[in-house]
């Protein structure tokens, strides 16, 4: 072995992304490439009546504007969201009803803004309730989870519970916004189409184009060399694909289609809001007797997407009594989709919030409060867990942290107008491979070339890949190169679900272990093409497990909360992760920070509304959909354990991109309840909201003198 993997190597295409070098979807020159633009649907549920083309034709440089009227035919598709331009009709604001195509992007924009469209306007309805009377329980949430489930008698032993929680939390809309926005370049040439894309899943879109346009996939070709970014929103083909081939198709020229961000939230999925209902029941020494974890969400009307949130807690915590349930409204709203740890994020943002109030309703510390409800078998299922070790993160991350010296009053420290609190919360997420396959050459040179259609979405795949194979193979990891992100190299998941590199290193292992004995029996020179062997893991990585396989960690936050102006800063935030083995020391730690920022972001700054006039998202671009910058970020700190878990892949790792994310909003909310004293049920905490809850607060304890009832000082509890 050459101890390549676990260590913290560079990423290999680091130098071409910083210089410029490395092309994205939209950046693939081709002879005659033309340009489009989109025309978004100006109402929110209706009819398509009329398409007055002329004064964009007009426009100079303009070639052809697509409509449902001449737009060519597809096959109907299994995701209904790509069914561009083949009707009339208008399932919500942002729907696509035409594509202008011209000679450069100026004249696209231009001519997409003189075309006009007529409509039949129908009323429409896009804010959800719990109480909503569309909402259903569907058959099943994201991810094929069972829609409801339940053990013992959660409503009994909650109603006979000697401590009783029972609180109800909001997620808003929450949008991906990656950094490169959905782009897409489509060419064809004597019935074959070749695409460049920005997607997390070649193979993915090549299927889904044939089947669209009636050719055999063998004549498709799928190429996401770069991704800049997709946090789930590239996990399937959005429209921008489809069509770039239309226009394709239409014009006879190679078209990119470069979405605006000011479109995207309506068109490539989103976080649905959900509407949470914790109730726990626990003994006086803190276990739980009954955990209740009820969710709304909204769906559009033209395809059903649920987010998974009350999944996590059938996960987490030991209980005999428990019910799990997932409600659905269907809105005229676009169809959410992934983000960056569907269910887990909103569903633990909620779940541990409600631990958190627990706690303080048992005078118990949150930490020991975790501690003392650890199963011994995953709830749900009753199956042994492969590896856990959350209680340890919990520890590891208390002793880090300082969390000993905690004063658990809230608002109990402060300086000047700022009141300082910690708060602490848990985190999981599943562990899930896929089947993959994968070539290993070894060349007369001596070096290695390993080919897999896996995706790098900027994690750094490419690099810890090579470790893999340089570590299968016995040899330094500079004589291992790879090929990624093209639907012509051996078939490959999809980059999400923190499964990628779980499923692409274990096809990888495979082959570079095979070529190993191979070498080791070859004698003589090597052939000029040099001796190649392939894998396959279909069968054997998808196959049902023994063990329920979760990866765990455990998040800690400091914040300062400014009584004037409501404002929090978190000075510190810190995370434990039980992970399995860590294959690159630097990539993953670079993944699990990115997670946590992000969960920073959730808490603190973004979050959407639902204009119920107009049926839109009010915040579509970066200038009001605030995502965190480097001046929101304090100290940040990723540490993990060593985790040695057999029984998950012949690596023995865990997926680390969306397990940051989890635990860290729920960590920020209770520190910030620390501070204060105030509860804050609904994210994300701006200054307006936090304001708020400080002035509801002093209103109520306005018997008080001195600095805190001025709001320059700590407010205490009374």
């Amino acid at each position: 072995m050459t101890g390549s993997v676990g260590a913290p190597a560079e990423r290999r295409e680091g130098r071409e992304k910083v210089s410029g070098t490395a092309r994205y979807a939209a950046e693939y020159p081709s002879p005659g490439r033309a340009q489009a633009w989109p025309v978004p649907a100006t109402v929110a549920r209706g009819r398509v009546t009329g398409v007055d083309t002329e004064a964009a034709l007009a426009v100079p440089g303009v070639l052809a504007v697509l409509t449902h009227e001449n737009a060519p035919r597809l096959a109907e598709p299994d995701d209904p969201t790509l069914a561009v331009l083949q009707d009339a009709r208008v399932p919500h604001r942002g729907w696509f009803v035409a594509l202008v195509v011209a000679e450069t992007l100026e004249a696209a924009r231009a001519g997409a803004a003189a075309v006009r469209v007529a409509y039949d306007a129908e009323e429409h309805d896009v804010t959800l309730t719990a109480s909503h009377p569309g909402v259903y329980v569907p058959e099943e949430a994201n991810g094929g989870h069972p829609a409801v489930r339940e053990h013992g008698d959660p409503d009994g032993a909650f109603g006979s519970s000697a401590v009783q929680v029972d609180v109800a939390y909001r997620v808003p809309p929450l949008h991906n916004h990656p950094m490169e926005p959905h782009a897409s370049t489509a060419r064809w040439d004597d019935g074959r189409l070749t695409v460049h894309t920005s997607s997390q899943g070649a193979g993915a879109v090549r299927g889904v184009l044939a089947g669209l346009f009636g050719v055999p996939k063998d004549r498709v070709v799928v190429t996401a060399e770069h991704v800049g970014g997709g946090f789930g929103s590239k996990g399937t083909p959005r429209p921008d694909v489809v069509l770039a081939a239309l226009a394709a198709r239409q014009t006879g020229r190679a078209v990119t289609v470069a979405l605006p961000r000011r479109y995207l939230p309506a068109v490539v999925g989103h976080r649905a809001p959900t509407l949470h209902r914790l109730r726990l029941g626990a003994d006086t020494d803190g276990r739980l007797t009954s955990l209740v974890h009820e969710v709304t969400t909204h769906t559009s009307r033209i395809k059903e997407f649920v987010e998974q949130a009350a999944v996590p807690a059938r996960v987490m915590y030991a209980t005999p009594h428990s019910r799990t349930v997932h409600r659905v409204a269907a809105l005229d709203v676009p169809s959410p989709s992934w983000m960056r740890a569907p269910g887990e994020a909103p569903g633990m943002y909620a779940l541990e919030s409600a631990m958190d109030e627990l706690a303080e309703e048992l005078g118990m510390d949150p930490v020991e409060l975790r501690i003392r409800n650890e199963p011994d078998v995953e709830p749900d299922s009753g199956k042994p867990f492969s590896s856990r070790h959350l209680v340890e993160c919990l520890r590891e991350g208390a002793r880090r942290f300082g969390w000993a010296g905690r004063d658990p009053r809230t608002g109990s420290s402060g300086e000047g107008p700022l009141l300082l609190g910690t708060g602490v919360a848990a985190a999981t997420y599943p562990v899930m491979v896929w089947p993959a396959a994968a070539t290993a050459r070894a060349l007369p040179d001596g070096t290695f070339l390993v080919r897999i259609n896996a995706t790098d979405i900027g994690t750094g795949a490419r690099t810890v890949l090579a470790q893999i194979g340089a570590d299968a193979l016995g040899v330094p990891l500079e004589r291992v190169r790879t090929e990624v992100g093209s639907s012509e190299l051996p078939s490959a998941p999809l980059a999400g679900g923190s499964s990628g590199t779980a499923s692409w290193g274990w096809a990888v292992h495979e082959a570079c272990s095979l070529l190993a004995r191979r070498l080791a029996e070859h004698a003589g020179p090597l052939p000029g093409q040099g001796l190649d062997v392939r894998a396959d893991t279909g069968g054997v990585a998808e196959a049902e497990s023994a063990w329920a396989r979760h990866a765990f960690g455990a998040h800690f936050a400091e914040v300062a909360v400014d009584t004037v102006t409501g404002e929090v800063r978190v000075g510190r935030l810190l995370g434990v992760y039980a992970a399995g083995r860590i294959l690159n020391a630097r990539t993953a730690r670079s993944q699990f920070v990115g997670g946590m920022t992000m969960g920073l972001g959730m808490a603190l700054t973004e979050g959407s509304t639902m204009d119920a006039a107009f049926g839109d998202f009010t915040e579509s671009d970066l200038a009001s959909y605030h995502v965190p910058v480097h001046a929101d970020i304090g100290e940040i700190e990723a540490h993990w354990l060593d985790e040695d878990d057999a029984r998950l892949n012949p690596m023995g790792s865990k997926g680390i991109g969306e397990i940051g994310i989890v635990g860290t909003a729920a960590a920020i909310g209770n520190a910030v309840h620390h501070a204060t004293g105030v509860r804050f049920r609904e994210l994300p905490l701006t200054p307006d909201r936090v304001l708020a809850g400080l002035l509801e607060r002093r209103g109520t304890n306005d018997d008080r003198t001195g600095p805190a009832a001025s709001g320059s000082g700590p407010v205490r509890r009374s």
